[in-house]
C-alpha cells in the first residue's frame, strides 16, 4: 500500500511564516489536497455457516454465547468466511471475533447483549487513553486479520444497564420511571446508578486505572462501575464495519484502537442523547481509515479522533493519521467532528467532506489541555452543514475541563486563569489546520479560538464560511490565522470579532451585519499585526475598540 499526500508546499508556506511577524508574511489558504490515503479492505471466503447450526435458539431468553463464538472460531479455523446471524432477538454475552471472519447480521435480526455482568470479565485494556481495567466489551478482537460485522441488522449492547443517568437530563416523568426500576441515587440527589457498587465506585479517582502490582482480582468489588466499550477492535489489520446499526453502548460505541485500514460506511450509530460516555465513533492511534456514508446520534462526541492520554499516550508515540471522514450525518452529540482530548500521541493527515451536523452541542470541536501534549496538524475539512448547533460552530480549545460543552440552565462557568507556563513535552499543539465551505444555520457562537499564552494555536486558515450564531467570533492567544470570506450573522455585535493576546492574523473579505456596534475589539498588550482587507469596515458604528494596553498602531492595519 502508498499513500502520498501534497503537502510540501503548505508546510513550506508555514515555516516561512513563523520566521517573522511582517504583514507581508501573512498565511494565505492552501488547496485540497489532490491525493488522498488509501484503505486496504479485507476479503473474505465464500462459505456461509449459520449460528443456528451450533444451537443458537432466537427466543430473546436462551443465552447464545457460546453458539455464537463457536460459529467463529470454526469458520476461522477452517480458513475463514461468513458467520449469518438470521432473523429474529438473539440474546447473547461477550462475542470474540476471528481473523478472516465476517459477521453478518440479516435484516430484522437482533443481537442483543445480556444485562447479567457476570457474563463479562475484567480484562485489561484502554480507558480514555489510559491503561485500564474494565468489563470484557460485547464485541472484541485483538490482533486479528481481516474481519468484519456486515448486514442490515442491529447490534444493542443494554447500556442502561451499566450507564449512570444525571438528573438534569431527564424529565419529571422519566426521572421517575427510572428511580421506579431499581437502582441508587447519590447523596446529592443528583445521579442516578444502576446498583450501590456502581455509585460507590464513582468516589473512586481514576477508578479502573492500571495501579503497579494490582491483579484483575483487586478490581472486583468495583466491577459494576467499570463500563466496557460496545466494540474494541485493538492491534488489527483490515477491518470493515458496513450497513448494521450498532446502539446503546454501555460506554463508547465503536473502538478501534492501535488498528489500521480501517473501512467504515453505511453504519447508524445510535445511544441515548443523555448517555454517559456515549460516543459514537473513537479512532484511537490507528491508520489508514475510511468513514463514509453513516450517520451518528448519541450522547457524546459523534466522530472523535483519540491517540492516548498524557504520558502513556507519548509514549505509545502512535498518532492517528490517514483518515478520510465523508458524506456522514451527526445528530445529537457533544461534536459532530472532533479532535481530542486524549491526542497525546498526536492527529495528522485527516480529510473531513461533506458533512452535516444538526443540532450537534459543537459542531468542528478541537479539544485538548496542558499535560496531554502530542501535536494535532495537516487537517483539511471542507463542505460542512450545520443547523442548530447550541454551542460552537467551529471551536478550537486548549483548556479543555471534561465537563459538558453546553452549559445546563443555571450554571455559571468561570472563564479559567490565563497564566504563562513553560513549554515541555507536556505542551498540545494545534496547527496547519485548513477548513472551507462551511454553513451553519444557528450556533451559539460562531468561532472560538482559545490557544494557551506559552503555545497558541497557530496556522489556521478559514475561508468561505456563512455562519449565523448569536455571538460573532472570539480569538485568544492565536497566531498566524487567516479567515477568507467569512460571513457572520450575529445578533450580539459589540463586538463581532473579539480578539486578545494574538497576533499575525488576516481578515480577508469579512462580511457582517450592516451597522453593527463594534465591528473589533482588540485587548491584551501582545496583540498586534492584525491586518483587514477588503472588508466594508466602514459599516460598523465602531470599526474597532482597543484595550488601554494596546499599541494601536502595531495591533490593527485596515487597507482597502
Amino acid at each position: 500500500m502508498t499513500h502520498t499526500l501534497k503537502v510540501t508546499a503548505f508546510l513550506a508556506t508555514v515555516a516561512q511564516v513563523m520566521m517573522g511577524d511582517a504583514f507581508a508574511q501573512q498565511l494565505k489558504p492552501q488547496p485540497w489536497p489532490t491525493t488522498l490515503p488509501t484503505v486496504e479492505v479485507p476479503v473474505f471466503e465464500k462459505d456461509t455457516i449459520s449460528i443456528v447450526q451450533f444451537g443458537a435458539i432466537s427466543d430473546g431468553i436462551t443465552l447464545n454465547t457460546n453458539s455464537i463464538n463457536k460459529a467463529i472460531e470454526e469458520c476461522s479455523n477452517k480458513g475463514g468466511g461468513v458467520v449469518v446471524i438470521p432473523r429474529g432477538t438473539w440474546l447473547t454475552g461477550p462475542i470474540e471475533l476471528k481473523s478472516n471472519v465476517n459477521l453478518h447480521l440479516k435484516s430484522d435480526a437482533l443481537l442483543t447483549f445480556t444485562a447479567d455482568k457476570s457474563q463479562y470479565k475484567l480484562v485489561e485494556t484502554n480507558w480514555e487513553g489510559l491503561a485500564a481495567v474494565r468489563n470484557q466489551s460485547p464485541i472484541s478482537g485483538t490482533n486479528l486479520v481481516n474481519v468484519a460485522i456486515t448486514g442490515k441488522g442491529i447490534i444493542d449492547g443494554n447500556g442502561q444497564a451499566w450507564r449512570m443517568v444525571k438528573r438534569d437530563k431527564q424529565t419529571d416523568s422519566q426521572w421517575k420511571k427510572l428511580l421506579a426500576s431499581g437502582g441508587v441515587v447519590s447523596e446529592d440527589k443528583k445521579s442516578w446508578y444502576p446498583s450501590e457498587a456502581a455509585l460507590k465506585a464513582s468516589k473512586i479517582k481514576n477508578a479502573g486505572v492500571i495501579a503497579p502490582g494490582k491483579t484483575l482480582k483487586d478490581y472486583e468489588e468495583i466491577k459494576d462501575f467499570l463500563r466496557p466499550n460496545l466494540l474494541v477492535l485493538t492491534k488489527c489489520d483490515k477491518i470493515l464495519l458496513e450497513g448494521v446499526t450498532f446502539q446503546n453502548s454501555p460506554a463508547w460505541n465503536l473502538h478501534p484502537l492501535m488498528s489500521q485500514n480501517i473501512t467504515i460506511r453505511n453504519l447508524t450509530v445510535r445511544n441515548p442523547w443523555y448517555g454517559q460516555n456515549g460516543d459514537g465513533l473513537d479512532l484511537e492511534s490507528c491508520k489508514n481509515v475510511l468513514v463514509e456514508n453513516s450517520s451518528f446520534d448519541v450522547g457524546d462526541d459523534g466522530i472523535c479522533i483519540k491517540s492516548g492520554r498524557d504520558e502513556q499516550g507519548r509514549k505509545r508515540a502512535m498518532p492517528t493519521e490517514n483518515v478520510i471522514v465523508r458524506n456522514c450525518v451527526v445528530y445529537s452529540a457533544h461534536g459532530g467532528f472532533v479532535i481530542g482530548s486524549e491526542m497525546s500521541g498526536g492527529a495528522r493527515n485527516i480529510y473531513v467532506s461533506d458533512c452535516t451536523f444538526i443540532g450537534t452541542d459543537i459542531g468542528l470541536r478541537f479539544k485538548t489541555t496542558r499535560g496531554r501534549g502530542g501535536v494535532v496538524e495537516n487537517i483539511f475539512i471542507k463542505n460542512i452543514n450545520m443547523k442548530d448547533i447550541p454551542g460552537e460552530a467551529i471551536l478550537f480549545d486548549m483548556y479543555y475541563a471534561a465537563i459538558d460543552p453546553v452549559a445546563l440552565a443555571g450554571e455559571k462557568r468561570d472563564a479559567p486563569k490565563v497564566v504563562l507556563l513553560p513549554v515541555t513535552e507536556e505542551t498540545p499543539q494545534f496547527k496547519n489546520i485548513y477548513i472551507s465551505n462551511v454553513v451553519a444555520d444557528g450556533a451559539e457562537k460562531a468561532i472560538f479560538v482559545r490557544g494557551l499564552p506559552e503555545m497558541n494555536i497557530h496556522s489556521l486558515f478559514l475561508e468561505n464560511m456563512t455562519l449565523r450564531a448569536k455571538k460573532g467570533v472570539e480569538i485568544e492567544e492565536a497566531k498566524n490565522l487567516y479567515f477568507k470570506n467569512i460571513h457572520v450573522i450575529a445578533e450580539d455585535t459589540r463586538p463581532v470579532v473579539n480578539i486578545a493576546r494574538s497576533s499575525a492574523l488576516t481578515f480577508d473579505g469579512l462580511k457582517y451585519n450592516q451597522g453593527a456596534e463594534v465591528l473589533f475589539n482588540i485587548t491584551g498588550e501582545t496583540s498586534s499585526n492584525i491586518n483587514v482587507v477588503n472588508t466594508k469596515t466602514a459599516d460598523a458604528k465602531t470599526p474597532a475598540e482597543f484595550g488601554t494596553d494596546v499599541n494601536k498602531k502595531k495591533a490593527l492595519k485596515i487597507s482597502k
